[in-house]
């Protein structure tokens, strides 16, 4: 199974389409989801909450038929799919304000918080913009924000292939997530810039896992 994870920073045209297709992924865990965002032969669910005009927080796409389950937190969205159960999150950043859906007055609280709901939903598939490098400096999030991820990662028996990516920041580590069963054998861990020609299209670049486990 190929699974994708990009930030489209809210942006839809047809070099987002060009480049979630060149990915050539089974499912896709995206972030900052424009409304408008269309993939021929992709069942899409969007995640309820809006975190600016025409644009959610988080959406699942899939070439297999999702069933739509409950967000379990505003910056999520879940789906069942083949027996598993998949989420994409934006977790908080340093700089994210105390609106909703954040709860708490640090990040590192927010980020607990943030991280305690997508857990009690028991995703076997977690990925997103979690706004945290899971080694190294963190430049984004907070370090007691990051420990928070890493022990919720263990407690569900997940591996995080894209801990040790790049960043599209020289010198950093990649703060957009692909976590999938520990049992899984990972083939493959790629990175897609987002550029199409010399332009950027959104400020993260897009991240793929090849797995293969007992249901892919």
């Amino acid at each position: 199974m190929r699974i994708g994870t990009w930030n489209i920073a809210g942006r839809w045209d047809a070099r987002h389409r060009t480049l979630l297709e060149t990915m050539d992924c089974d499912v896709l865990l995206l972030t900052e989801v424009s409304e408008r965002l269309h993939l021929p032969g992709y069942d899409l669910h969007l995640g309820r909450q809006t975190m600016a005009p025409k644009r959610r927080w988080a959406a699942v796409a899939s070439r297999l038929p999702v069933s739509p389950a409950p967000d379990p937190h505003g910056a999520s969205a879940m789906v069942e799919l083949d027996g598993l159960r998949v989420c994409s999150s934006i977790l908080p950043w340093r700089s994210c304000g105390i609106r909703d859906p954040w709860v708490g007055a640090t990040s590192a609280e927010k980020t607990s918080s943030a991280v305690a709901f997508v857990e009690a939903s028991a995703p076997s598939v977690w990925g997103g913009d979690w706004n945290h490098a899971l080694s190294g400096k963190e430049w984004t999030g907070s370090v007691a924000g990051r420990q928070s991820v890493l022990g919720a990662v263990e407690r569900l028996r997940l591996q995080v292939p894209t801990a040790s990516s790049p960043h599209q920041i020289e010198g950093l580590l990649s703060i957009d997530h692909i976590a999938v069963p520990a049992s899984w054998v990972i083939k493959a861990t790629q990175r897609h810039r987002a550029f199409i020609g010399k332009t950027r299209i959104s400020d993260h670049d897009a991240y793929v896992v090849e797995a293969f486990g007992p249901r892919c």
